[in-house]
């Protein structure tokens, strides 16, 4: 099939992190993936959770947002009621981005990630895990070089992509128009050595084989290890 944007089934979108961005946050990240924009920051408080006192360890939570202005028509900011998807992302995004680190590097202190999404064009969650990774490597950085760090924290990189059964094929990186027509989509969470954090795939009506639940698997394992690679491109590399 032809794509859109005359991608190949297997491309990525191009995908853009734009480090310090603002600059007021420890860590920082415009992270764009073709039309979808996510800003992405992390920010350093002291203390932890009441029930994470006298760990020896520090905690990551994370909260995500869609603005009014990332879709067609105006999107209602969550002040009264939270909206159930913007709940289960932030869930995610929390949970991919705990599995990357050893908290005993950083008693005593909170990462507080934030994922808003300024543009929507399929994939904010993806491109939300992704930059929130750059924003929490930038972000121990900095608590190193403030001697808050006991060890470097940083176990794996990760990266997110979604993948789907379109029109008979498998295609990497939807856009929102392949994402809402998909027979079959997956979200998939990897670190740097092919390991799996999450995967999410969902049948959007007739059952699915096993057989393309691995061809999509194959190709998303392919695009995560890609993302990872740009990324790790952007930081120099630091040990222990």
């Amino acid at each position: 099939m032809t794509r859109n944007d005359g991608r190949n089934p297997d491309q990525l979108r191009p995908l853009d992190f734009q480090r310090n961005f603002p600059s007021h946050a420890e860590g920082s990240v415009l992270v764009s993936a073709g039309h979808t924009k996510v800003l992405c920051t992390a920010a350093i408080t002291q203390g932890v959770p009441s029930w994470r006192k006298d760990s020896g360890k520090g905690w990551l939570t994370a909260e995500y947002a869609m603005l009014p202005g990332s879709v067609v028509g105006r999107k209602r900011r969550e002040f009264q009621r939270r909206d159930g998807r913007s709940i289960e992302i932030q869930r995610l995004i929390g949970r991919a981005l705990r599995a990357t680190l050893d908290m005993r590097g950083f008693p005593g202190h909170t990462l507080n990630i934030d994922c808003d999404v300024l543009q929507a064009d399929g994939g904010t969650r993806c491109a939300s895990i992704c930059g929130a990774m750059l924003a929490v490597h930038d972000a121990l950085k900095v608590l190193d070089e403030r001697g808050k760090l006991v060890s470097w924290p940083l176990q794996h990189w990760i990266a997110a992509i979604s993948v789907g059964h379109v029109d008979g094929e498998v295609l990497l990186d939807l856009d929102y128009s392949e994402d809402s027509t998909a027979d079959v989509d997956m979200n998939v969470i990897a670190t740097e050595d092919g390991r799996l954090i999450e995967v999410q795939g969902t049948a959007e009506g007739e059952p699915f084989s096993r057989a393309i639940h691995d061809q999509m698997l194959d190709l998303a394992m392919r695009g995560t290890q890609t993302v990872i690679q740009q990324m790790q491109a952007l930081v120099a590399p630091v040990t222990a």
